[in-house]
């Protein structure tokens, strides 16, 4: 699939793994389920990552856009 638009990326990310990195500095994986053109993300089975490792595990979690830096797949 060609990516020509942002939300492709996201499409494409759908039910797999991604990384997100907040505006606070923390760092979250987990698999994406849904997500809006605002970038509000659901992630399922969501974990806080410190340094790189895992610092406490979350579950389910809803990311507001406006706090997301970056968003990327981890495959």
């Amino acid at each position: 699939m060609v990516i020509e638009r942002p939300l492709d990326a996201l499409s494409e990310a759908r039910n797999k793994t991604v990384m997100v990195e907040l505006k606070n500095g923390k760092t979250i994986r987990g698999c994406l389920l849904a997500f809006d053109i605002h970038i509000n993300l659901v992630l399922d089975g969501a974990e806080e990552l410190g340094g790189g490792e895992l610092s406490r595990k979350i579950g389910r979690l809803l990311i507001r856009g406006d706090t997301v830096l970056m968003v990327t797949p981890s495959d």
